[in-house]
């Protein structure tokens, strides 16, 4: 349950100022279930749905346990795996109305937010098998900007996540930067795929996607690949279409959600606020781009070949560094022929 309930209308009859929560399926005929929760008495008039959540059981939500695949439940439970064996249902909808029932709260939704990943080969490469990908392809570490340790890379590679911390001055470049290609434009071929993020600390999935559809004709996926038909179904869309389709996508979303909880280190709160970006680096017709979900639009570097990808690759993550000498937040992983 996210974002924040404004009680309206008359309270219900012996339940008096409680709020009604209805959990619904998104699809239509689904059985609806509801429960009441006092208000909150420092403010009876308004209480936040994730206070409201943070005191429930799900046994307590009472759901009937045939609502169709494709729906969600916004539920605070104790974990993510945890709702999924209480509710054994994939996805529920959860709408909410004040007292009576018959007028819906007025809910000001919070951004969709999900873990943020590790930069972790070992993750990355689970995520993909999870997704459907046969792994021919396999993320190795780079462990050094310097030739010797770039020669223990694997070859060919075919893609290069970055992982950087969000500071201030890399904020005025970025801006800087913006304003710059608006004025004297760019060449972008139309085959690079492209997509906003609308997600909060989704930005490794969104490089993982970027990694492999600009790449998609080396890849074998496996027939029920989830990610191949999130592909598929969003290569006719915008940017901006293919970052909503994505927020909907419940495969990937648990995919998610589980790989962010394998790596070395323990997943912070969903809430917690990370200053980490994911950006993706790949070759698309003789070109480097780099392929960053808070951008407008692809960043191209200029003329690569599929030789010096990797060190052309360095040189602009070299780059990210120059401008933070100070910052030593930096990992970059390689997506490279197995």
């Amino acid at each position: 349950l996210a974002g924040r309930v404004h009680c309206r209308g008359k309270p219900r009859e012996g339940k008096a100022g409680a709020f009604r929560v209805i959990v619904a399926p998104e699809h239509p005929g689904g059985v609806r279930s509801s429960f009441f929760v006092p208000p909150s008495p420092s403010a009876p008039e308004r209480r936040s749905v994730r206070e409201v959540a943070g005191g429930l059981s799900a046994p307590s939500l009472h759901l009937p346990p045939h609502f169709p695949p494709g729906s969600v439940v916004r539920s605070r439970v104790k974990s993510e795996t945890s709702r999924r064996e209480v509710l054994s249902v994939p996805y529920y909808e959860v709408l909410l109305s004040a007292g009576t029932g018959s007028r819906p709260a007025a809910i000001a939704m919070e951004p969709h937010r999900w873990l943020p990943l590790e930069a972790n080969p070992d993750v990355t490469n689970q995520f993909l098998k999870q997704l459907g990908i046969h792994p021919d392809w396999q993320f190795v570490d780079v462990y050094g900007m310097e030739p010797e340790l770039l020669s223990m890379v694997p070859r060919p590679v075919c893609a290069v996540l970055l992982l950087f911390p969000i500071t201030e001055k890399y904020e005025t470049f970025r801006t800087e930067e913006e304003e710059r290609i608006k004025a004297k434009g760019q060449d972008v071929k139309s085959s690079v795929y492209f997509m906003k993020q609308t997600i909060n600390n989704a930005c490794g999935t969104i490089g993982l996607i970027h990694a492999i559809a600009n790449n998609r004709d080396k890849m074998n996926f496996e027939t029920n690949s989830s990610l191949k038909k999130f592909l598929e179904d969003s290569l006719s869309m915008t940017p901006e279409e293919r970052a909503k389709y994505l927020e909907t996508y419940e495969a990937i979303r648990v995919t998610h959600e589980s790989s962010a909880h394998e790596g070395q280190t323990e997943a912070p709160s969903i809430d917690e606020k990370v200053d980490l970006h994911f950006i993706a680096l790949v070759n698309v017709g003789g070109h480097l781009y780099e392929l960053d979900g808070r951008k407008p639009f692809p960043i191209n570097h200029g003329e690569t070949t599929d030789d010096s990808f990797l060190e052309d690759a360095i040189e602009v993550c070299k780059k990210f560094m120059e401008r933070d000498p100070e910052e030593l937040r930096f990992n970059a992983i390689a997506l490279s022929a197995a």
